[in-house]
């Protein structure tokens, strides 16, 4: 899984790196009553310098060494010439112009060349901020247990929401690996005729099929042979000392299928993790019980990895913690049936709806028909038609995975489903809200063409040819330096996560990011629409800073398109 492109775009953590390595410079830059015989400890380079982000300390500054960093690397904090003359002539690819800096209380404030930073991230569309910072190689298989049959395949009546939380999870984990350039599959194929299907469908995932009549009971007989012969195969003469631990899997501990006639086939989890090396699975896995269903599982697991020709696929187990257990033994079973595919899992905490019990399928219904009410309530009798249904549909998905995907993925989920509540087209909440600042910015630019069309506007000039420094309003440079900017290394994150070593059997990734980021870049974008009129009178001394605004905006739009694009929702281009 290693990164085969390095990007020479402007970014964050390479221009806090060159500050920090400015910063601290070579020994012989400082005096030597600054040296204190060596004895001095120096901070990491990291925690050197730190990005500001709110629109109080961006009006002075956009980096900042505290004062507290300055007394840790010289003595009173005294920077000496040289190594100020360093920080203020920084420049290099990938790091952001700096265009002046001074020593105050706080520490060390250092503020960007805004213009030069404008026209470089504007060029060309933006289009090296929307996507990760370089391309990685790698497999990877989503394995989603609340879909595999338990033994028959799930319903959306049957289908929990906490179990529809894990499902969205792996769709957004899979777009976001996708992205970075892994090969990405999910497990398991679903019959194309289920109605679990056709309620992925509704929500805008596209899982996997196979026909009706498909079955995989060639990959099944490998797997019961596979485990019959496993070294790990507990014979029927240990059966008296030896437990089950829960049915490994086999349907909520379901009876054994095979009679008490046959000799179970029974596998000795713990000592597969602990003579394999396995860190992080529960110690007290046992032995268990293989039933048909866990046969089924490995088998399709077996059959998402089979189609993987980059590299060793890494498997993905993402499950509610309610079904942790359950899926840890199957992990180890497919282990011992000789899978040598390294195995993570990204547990999700519980899904709580006070004062009712709802089902995946009742949910979906509850906030369509909320939707509904809210659109009609705000837009009245235009509310219908074909291309009503498909906006109410996107943004019914919108919500459900804003509420579902914006929290800590190992934390639980509260949601409101009193019928009168949940779901609303106004304030900063959720899906609703970003879904709706996306159409403000399609409407603007419809009204920008309109004007063109009219001859009240010429066209869009390049940014070479525009003066950037008439960008002088707060939230220009935010949603710049906030959100363009720093987009493709959020980008980055998942992947990095699973290249991590050790720390046993659960992986933390920061699932809830993209919807965190796209809520505030709305609540930020919001503030800043409302505040400027961007299309102002079609007079010529007005277009310089008119088309500036344009690029930003337009690079913006195109934000929102590559961040929605992870989430699998399409953008709405008109409310």
């Amino acid at each position: 899984m290693e990164n085969t492109e390095e990007s020479a775009t402007l970014r964050i953590t390479p221009t806090v790196r060159a500050l920090s390595s400015a910063l601290r410079g070579k020994r012989d830059d400082v005096p030597e009553s600054s040296q204190l015989n060596g004895d001095r400890v120096f901070p990491e380079p990291e925690k050197l310098w730190f990005k500001e982000s709110s629109a109080k300390n961006l009006r002075n500054r956009d980096f900042l060494s505290p004062t507290t960093m300055l007394n840790t690397l010289y003595a009173d904090g005294q920077i000496p010439p040289a190594v100020m003359s360093r920080v203020l002539s920084l420049r290099g690819s990938g790091i952001l112009p700096v265009a002046g800096g001074e020593v105050m209380g706080e520490g060390l404030r250092v503020r960007v060349d805004r213009a030069a930073a404008f026209k470089a991230v504007l060029a060309e569309g933006a289009t090296e901020y929307l996507k990760p910072s370089g391309q990685r190689q790698g497999c990877v298989v989503l394995n989603c247990p609340a879909l595999h049959p338990k033994p028959n395949t799930p319903t959306p009546e049957t289908l929990t929401l906490g179990q529809l939380r894990t499902v969205l999870l792996a769709d957004h984990m899979g777009a976001l690996l996708r992205r970075q350039g892994f090969a990405v599959s999910y497990c398991p194929t679903l019959p194309e005729d289920s109605d679990i299907f056709t309620f992925l469908r509704a929500l805008g995932i596209d899982w996997p099929t196979a026909p009706p009549n498909w079955t995989n009971e060639e990959r099944e007989e490998k797997i019961q042979e596979a485990l019959e012969n496993s070294p790990y195969r507990e014979r029927e003469t240990e059966r008296g000392r030896r437990t089950s631990g829960g049915g490994g899997g086999g349907g909520g501990g379901r009876k054994a299928e095979e009679g008490e006639n046959e000799e179970a086939l029974r596998v000795n989890l713990k000592r597969v993790f602990q003579e394999e090396g396995l860190l992080g699975y529960d110690p007290s896995l046992g032995t268990c019980t293989v039933h048909r269903d866990s046969v089924s599982h490995l088998a399709q697991m077996d059959l998402a990895t089979a189609d993987c020709t980059v590299a060793m696929a890494t498997a993905l187990h993402v499950t509610s913690c309610q079904d942790e257990f359950r899926q840890q033994q199957i992990a180890v079973l497919w282990r011992a049936s000789g899978a040598a595919n390294t195995q993570r899992h990204l547990v999700c905490g519980p899904v709580k709806t006070p004062g009712s019990h709802l089902t995946a399928a009742q949910f979906l219904q509850l906030r369509r028909g909320q939707m509904k009410e809210a659109s009609e309530m705000k837009y009245g009798d235009q509310v219908e038609g074909q291309t009503w249904d498909d906006i109410i549909r996107v943004m019914t998905s919108a919500t459900i995975r804003f509420e579902l995907l914006s929290t800590v993925h190992t934390s639980p989920v509260t949601l409101d489903v009193q019928r009168e509540g949940g779901v609303s087209t106004k304030g900063p909440r959720g899906g609703v809200f970003v879904m709706y600042n996306c159409a403000r910015l399609h409407t603007l630019f419809d009204s920008y063409e309109r004007g063109v069309e009219k001859g009240l506007y010429p066209e869009i000039p390049e940014c070479s040819q525009l003066d950037f420094s008439a960008l002088k309003e707060e939230g220009e440079w935010l949603l710049l330096f906030n959100y363009l900017i720093t987009f493709s290394e959020l980008l980055d994150q998942s992947g990095q996560a699973l290249d991590c070593e050790g720390g046993g059997a659960r992986v933390n990734i920061k699932t809830e990011q993209i919807c965190k980021f796209l809520v505030s870049l709305s609540k930020d974008f919001s503030s800043y629409y409302n505040r400027v009129h961007v299309l102002g009178e079609p007079l010529p001394h007005l277009f310089n800073q008119m088309f500036c605004r344009l690029h930003l905006l337009r690079a913006l739009r195109e934000l929102y398109h590559s961040a929605l694009d992870t989430l699998n929702l399409p953008p709405i281009r008109q409310l």
